[in-house]
């Protein structure tokens, strides 16, 4: 039976001519190297170099073997550096970018359902708003991030994901027993989340377009950070607020069920995609991470939609 040993031993000798050089090259006593090739030829059934003065020449069989010898040293790297890739997933670090409210979309279940399948892995979502974790991507502080769009998308490679119908949200039934039309919205007492973005925020710049549509001005009468305190003061009755769907979907029992909701007309959607730098290779850990936020995302999203 050929091995490998066998194989290298013998490269080496018809690179360098000599058994003792060979034996040089790999750290090895000369005797094992010619031990190695006499066993290869042995198992091959035909010589493979020529003794001429103190040097060897290869044999026509020898040149045959050579690239077949070659490639299979090469797969072996390959197949090393392929086992190498998944190890780095299976104990590396991952450094993931999200957006502020991907904690209610991801949150948890992303990180379950990535240290299902790793469970040695150490796994860090970076993120609070787009437009941070764009900054941070494009600094290479990030290799790959799910983010809302729309984005200047210079330099970045955009895959869509997903869209989530924004629905307009109240604890009074009067107000959403049909759709919110624009002029309504405008009227609206509102509490809005990401205060400190502001008109950064994609959601926002969707509903102040809709209100100067019809000659309004968005002026939020609360201000919040998150999306669930939002939800809070709209449950309390204080103000009616503005989201998307999947987010309510995804808070589940923690939404008040107080709390009703009617799409808006016309109809606002959040959009959002997976983006990494223009011509990067994602690593192993971030393609994984990638693939489960996406089927996590689509699946709330279809449930959303359905619901």
């Amino acid at each position: 039976m050929i091995s490998l040993h066998q194989l290298r031993c013998f490269l080496a000798t018809f690179e360098h001519g000599s058994f003792t050089a060979a034996a040089a090259e790999l750290g090895l006593a000369q005797p094992s190297i010619s031990e190695q090739v006499r066993l290869l030829e042995q198992g091959l059934d035909a010589p493979l170099f020529d003794r001429v003065g103190r040097g060897l020449v290869p044999t026509e069989a020898a040149r045959a073997l050579r690239p077949h010898a070659e490639r299979a040293l090469t797969a072996v790297a390959e197949a090393g550096q392929a086992v190498a890739s998944v190890r780095d997933v299976l104990e590396g670090t991952i450094r993931f970018g999200v957006f502020g409210t991907a904690r209610v979309y991801l949150g948890s279940a992303l990180v379950a359902d990535v240290l299902r399948e790793h469970p040695r892995v150490r796994l860090e979502l970076i993120g609070q708003h787009s437009t941070e974790v764009l900054t941070d991507l494009r600094h290479g502080r990030l290799e790959a991030a799910v983010i809302a769009l729309p984005i200047a998308d210079e330099g970045l490679q955009v895959q869509p994901l997903m869209r989530d119908e924004v629905v307009y949200v109240s604890a009074d039934p009067q107000r959403v027993r049909k759709p919110v039309t624009a002029t309504e919205l405008a009227a609206a007492p509102l509490v809005l989340s990401e205060a400190s973005w502001g008109n950064e925020d994609s959601t926002r710049r969707q509903i102040a377009r809709a209100v100067q549509s019809v000659g309004g001005t968005l002026r939020p009468r609360i201000e919040v950070e998150d999306i669930e305190t939002a939800l809070e003061v709209a449950a309390l009755g204080l103000a009616d607020t503005v989201t998307a769907r999947g987010l309510l979907h995804g808070l589940g029992d923690r939404l008040s069920p107080v709390l009703r909701w009617a799409s808006l007309r016309p109809r606002i959607y959040d959009e959002f995609a997976v983006v990494f730098r223009q011509g990067a290779t994602l690593s192993p850990a971030s393609r994984m991470v990638v693939t489960l936020a996406a089927a996590r995302m689509r699946a709330i999203g279809a449930a959303a939609a359905g619901r």
